[in-house]
């Protein structure tokens, strides 16, 4: 599993990467987490506004600082 979480480095972003990194520790699923910081590499991931979270290269969401909840419910819908 790949998830990339996407985002200049706002508090928003940290703590969906946080909240990512948690879950995944929590639930033991093995993923390749990428935290991605750069202007165009994000827009060219089809996000305009940040955090933004794929995995498996799905947009799940964009522009939200999503709870552990909502993205251990992202994550296992791709597991």
């Amino acid at each position: 599993m790949e998830i990339k979480v996407l985002g200049p480095g706002c508090p928003k972003c940290h703590a969906l990467e946080k909240a990512v990194q948690e879950v995944l520790s929590e639930t033991g699923i093995n993923a390749e987490v990428k935290k991605i910081t750069d202007i165009k590499q994000i827009a060219s991931h089809g996000i305009m506004l940040t955090p933004g979270l794929i995995i498996n290269g799905k947009i799940k969401s964009s522009g939200k600082a999503l709870n552990k909840n909502e993205v251990k419910k992202f994550i296992e819908q791709e597991k």
